[in-house]
């Protein structure tokens, strides 16, 4: 699902949540900002990151990371089996965590991923939207 969908089907009762590279300037609208990746960016320094909280429990695991190699042809396999990491408690957890956050306003999900369309930042936030 591309990022402008997502803003557009977004509505009263959903939760607004956005999605953004970690190296983009922060903006006013973001939020709270929240980078949702297992390993930190690399060229990034902390103090420059700007982050609110740093959720790696909701990032997918090494080894499917390494699997799928952001390659977007295994792309669906790859959504199947992140969805079914994140059933386990801890990353239950961690995106309820995420989804409490959307309730004092907007939520920005921060990654460095190159490919946002193809990302596990677009899988996170439809998890997020849908515990609610």
């Amino acid at each position: 699902m591309a990022t402008k969908k997502a803003s557009a089907r977004a509505s009263a009762t959903e939760p607004a949540i956005r999605i953004r590279r970690v190296y983009d300037a922060p903006d006013p609208d973001d939020g709270t900002r929240v980078l949702v990746d297992r390993v930190w960016p690399r060229g990034l320094a902390k103090a420059d990151a700007q982050l609110d909280e740093w959720a790696k429990d909701a990032a997918p695991s090494t080894e499917l990371r390494r699997w799928y190699g952001h390659d977007p042809d295994l792309f669906p396999e790859f959504t199947r089996r992140y969805r079914a990491e994140l059933t386990t408690p801890e990353r239950r957890e961690a995106v309820a965590h995420l989804r409490e956050l959307t309730g004092s306003g907007p939520l920005t999900l921060l990654t460095a991923v190159k490919d946002l369309d193809h990302g596990h930042v677009q899988v996170l936030a439809e998890e997020i939207r849908d515990q609610g």
